[in-house]
């Protein structure tokens, strides 16, 4: 109405403002004046909740770098606790989770487990790091694991760090700027080395690309090696496009429908995608769909799981609807597969994902129902798996519980009547 405000950094009304933003960072490249209000948003909830309690939802999934990398160590218990009707559901309520929603199970092994076990290949190649961010070590590693194979087909050497690391990424929708930043600290100490030596790094999940494209150089103006890594860091498609020369791709001759992600578009663009889809020899279809409505965790928040359908029911959810059965869905965000995966019937492949099918199943990809189904299913099976093994050990250790107590108290009877 024209009053102006005064509540500064704590005014109530500024954080009603900026409680469906997105943080698409969309403004950012789509609007005139080019406003970041996805950092806007970060820093004002920084002031907003300094010596505050955030919402629950805020220590749930602003922290799940930390809450995956304890799943890791029992991920049987974890998705015990997270898969299991009853339990799952008292879990959601605590962490601010909607009940609509579906909690991703995390993998019975992590990526970096997996690539630590796996002998080393193309030893006297050139070198490429290979991002291993929260989603695609714990929730999705077949996706890092087909990147993996990918690149070295592609004539590289993959290198994944081995130390404990994360881009913070979900610590900025929540304003979290110190915590983030002390991990972003840690990624420049950590690969010093290989930034000096300007060693490329390749990343998957396009948030995390974003940023070491954006947000570091914004928290990090002055440091050398900050600028060094914004510059060396790639999406697949660009490092591929721009940093393997005479690269050709397998083919793969499918109709496609692609949704880029909406830090992607805003910051990388899509052009090194479509070109490298077009030289694959998918037919395809790059959605003009703005964003998802996953938006990170902002999706999953309880109190934004209608209108984050709302959004998605915009354009991405009705194309993927109408898609025969045989059409690839590419999606290289993990919110947005997860939203793809939750609200329809298919699951969308990473650009990895696709690039190894064809490396595996040739240019015609698999022969029956939707193309993604065998991923699926092998992943799956390894979560039911190890489901099942850890109800088994419950079981026996319940079991073993109630036999020892039977016979302690047998014991004690026996005593008391003689």
């Amino acid at each position: 109405r024209g009053h102006p405000l005064t509540g500064g950094w704590r005014d109530p009304h500024v954080k009603e403002s900026l409680d469906l933003c997105l943080a698409c960072k969309g403004c950012k490249a789509d609007c005139p004046v080019n406003v970041d209000m996805a950092t806007y948003k970060a820093e004002f909830l920084s002031h907003y909740y300094r010596g505050r309690l955030r919402p629950r939802h805020a220590y749930s999934m602003g922290l799940i770098y930390w809450w995956a990398r304890l799943a890791a160590l029992v991920p049987g218990l974890a998705n015990l606790l997270t898969q299991t009707p009853g339990i799952r559901d008292l879990v959601k309520w605590i962490g601010g989770i909607a009940q609509e929603r579906r909690m991703p199970p995390f993998a019975a092994q992590t990526f970096k487990d997996w690539y630590r076990r796996r002998p080393r290949r193309n030893t006297d190649q050139p070198k490429v790091i290979l991002w291993a961010d929260t989603f695609n070590n714990h929730f999705f590693p077949e996706t890092a694991q087909a990147a993996v194979e990918v690149l070295e087909a592609a004539g590289q050497q993959v290198i994944v760090s081995q130390e404990a690391l994360c881009c913070g990424r979900p610590l900025y929708d929540f304003g979290m700027l110190t915590l983030a930043k002390s991990l972003l600290r840690q990624i420049l100490d950590a690969l010093r080395p290989e930034i000096a030596a300007g060693t490329p790094v390749v990343g998957l999940e396009p948030s995390c690309i974003a940023v070491f494209r954006d947000e570091l150089i914004n928290l990090f103006p002055h440091d050398e090696d900050a600028k060094r890594l914004a510059q060396q860091t790639f999406t697949l498609a660009e490092f591929l496009e721009k940093k393997v020369p005479g690269y050709r791709p397998p083919a793969l001759h499918r109709k496609a429908i692609i949704h880029g992600h909406c830090h992607q578009k805003a910051i990388m663009k899509l052009e090194s995608e479509r070109s490298l889809y077009g030289k694959v020899g998918l037919d395809c279809e790059v959605l003009d769909s703005g964003c998802c409505g996953m938006a990170g965790s902002f999706g999953f928040q309880a109190e934004h799981y209608q209108i984050s359908q709302q959004v998605g029911s915009l354009v991405l959810l009705p194309a993927v609807t109408r898609a025969p059965a045989d059409t690839l869905l590419v999606a290289d965000g993990f919110s947005c597969r997860e939203q793809i995966a939750q609200s329809t019937t298919r699951h969308a492949l990473h650009t990895a994902e696709v690039l190894n099918m064809a490396l595996n199943e040739g240019p015609l990809g698999p022969e029956h129902g939707c193309p993604e189904a065998r991923i699926l299913l092998r992943r799956q099976c390894a979560v039911a798996e190890i489901l099942q093994r850890t109800w088994a050990g419950v079981l026996i250790v319940v079991g073993a519980m109630l036999v020892t107590t039977f016979l302690l108290r047998r014991r004690q009877h026996a005593r008391l009547s003689v």
